[in-house]
Order: C-alpha cells, then structure tokens, then sequence
C-alpha cells in the first residue's frame, strides 16, 4: 500500500509564481529530451513532458517518497513520455551528449562538488545544450530564510555557513556560480532577477501545519520543552504578521540561471 503522502510540504504551492517565470525560462520545445534535476514531486518534469509531445523528460531526485508522489500524478494525468530515477546527479551515469535541456528549480544548491556534479550534468548534454536553472539569491535577501527557517533559534541568529557550502544560497553568488558552471564546461552564463513572494497557505494556521512539513518536526523535538514552546509562538507571530487575508506570503528572490554546454569539447 502507498502512502497518500498529505505529510509532504507543498513546493508547488510555494513556487507557483517562481514556477511560471522558470517554465518561461525553460522553453521546452517539442521534440526536446528534457533532464529534470532534484525534480521533487515532479511539477517541472511533467510540464516539460507536456511541452515535449514528440520528446521526453527524465526527473532526478534523491527521495523516494517525493518520486513516488511524482510517478503517481504523472500516471493519473496520463504522461507517458515520462520517467522517473532515484540519483545522484553529481555521480549518476547519465548516457553521454543524450539531453537538449537541463532543467532544475530548486535543485542545485546542495551538491557537495558543484563542479564535479555541473561537470556531469554537462557530459549528458549535447553539445551546445542549453542549462535552465532557478536558485535562491543572498540569505539577506530571503525574508522566508529568517522568519520561517530560523524561528527555533535565540534572538542570536545561527551563523551562515561558509561560502560556497552545500546550502540554500549557495550558488546566490553570480560571479561565483558563473566560475563553477564555466569550469564545468558551460559557456554564455547569463542570470534574471526573480523577485516575487513565496506562499505558505491561506491563513496562519494552515501556514503554521506547511512549515512544519518543511522543517519536519524533529527539529523542534531537539529543543527542550520551553524552547519549543517559544519557537512555536515566534513562528505563529511571524506568519500572522504576513498573512494577508488572502494567504500568508514571505518575500524573496532568485535567480534563473541560464548556460550552454560547449559546442566542442576543450582540448
């Protein structure tokens, strides 16, 4: 039996309007196989599967659970020119010079070895392939990152973790994530402002449910009793304080990362 998966924090909801600025971006054309990477549940994979009717589109994602979410709705809505593969897209053996479009929202941000990982993407790509990548700019940038991700912490906030470390922001950076791609082997690096809200549910308790999705709850059953008790009340503070009346909203920023593997392999 599988799980209805109601425990899974909704992306989707959360990026809808980051979504439709990286479809955009990504200009799947119809006979385009598509490389889908840390493709979650699978909303950018079965959008490009449907741009691509004569093509395909393949997700990669670490977690089980969110492909197998994935799997499912693209089985109800009838996408057959769609698969799914739990990898590692720093070490996966992709078929060489196989994709026209690399695609990811969200989904490079944690590679341990960007280049090593940039560099084996790039090898699954056909020569002068195009790269679509959508990824978070500076902490400080990021209103979510303080308010939403940091609630359990005391009026201390934790220190950011060295640039450059697997973390949210760690392509935030144009001059250095350009660097990493260009020695990964993509050319014409080019970056778009994205500044539009993210979305946490209709009201603030339903806000308060999604962020523990997020988060997982295990992170506040760390703290003692009274530490959790104040995070708890720091949070529902926060998110009331955005609620809108039409859905709690956090404002951020991002940036759609666009690249082309080389035309010709370096000597």
């Amino acid at each position: 039996m599988t799980s209805d998966h109601s425990d899974l924090f909704d992306y989707d909801a959360e990026l809808r309007l980051h979504n439709e600025l990286f479809r955009a971006a990504a200009r799947v054309g119809p006979e385009d196989r598509v490389l889908d990477i840390g493709c979650g549940t699978g909303q950018s994979t079965r959008e490009a599967a449907r741009a691509a009717v004569n093509g395909s589109a393949v997700g990669i994602d670490l977690s089980a659970r969110m492909l197998e979410r994935a799997r499912r709705l693209s089985d109800d809505q009838g996408l057959r020119n769609i698969t799914y593969q739990q990898a590692d897209a720093q070490i996966h053996p992709f078929p060489p010079a196989h994709f026209d479009l690399a695609i990811s929202r969200f989904g490079t941000m944690f590679f341990a070895d960007p280049v090593a990982a940039f560099t084996n993407i790039g090898r699954a790509l056909r020569p002068a392939a195009r790269l679509v990548l959508l990824v978070w700019q500076d902490r400080d940038h990021n209103e979510w990152a303080s308010a939403i991700r940091r609630p359990h912490t005391a009026a201390t906030p934790t220190p950011a973790p060295p640039v450059g470390s697997p973390d949210p922001f760690s392509l935030a950076d144009p001059a250095r994530t350009e660097s990493l791609l260009e020695a990964a082997g993509f050319t014409e690096v080019g970056f778009t402002d994205v500044h539009e809200p993210v979305y946490y549910g209709p009201d603030t308790a339903t806000a308060f449910d999604n962020v523990l999705r997020l988060w997982g709850t295990d992170v506040l059953n760390d703290l003692d009793p009274g530490t959790v008790e104040q995070a708890r009340t720091r949070l529902r503070a926060a998110l009331a304080a955005h609620d809108t009346g039409s859905g709690v909203f956090f404002d951020s920023r991002a940036w759609i990362v666009t690249a082309r593997r080389q035309a010709t392999e370096p000597r």
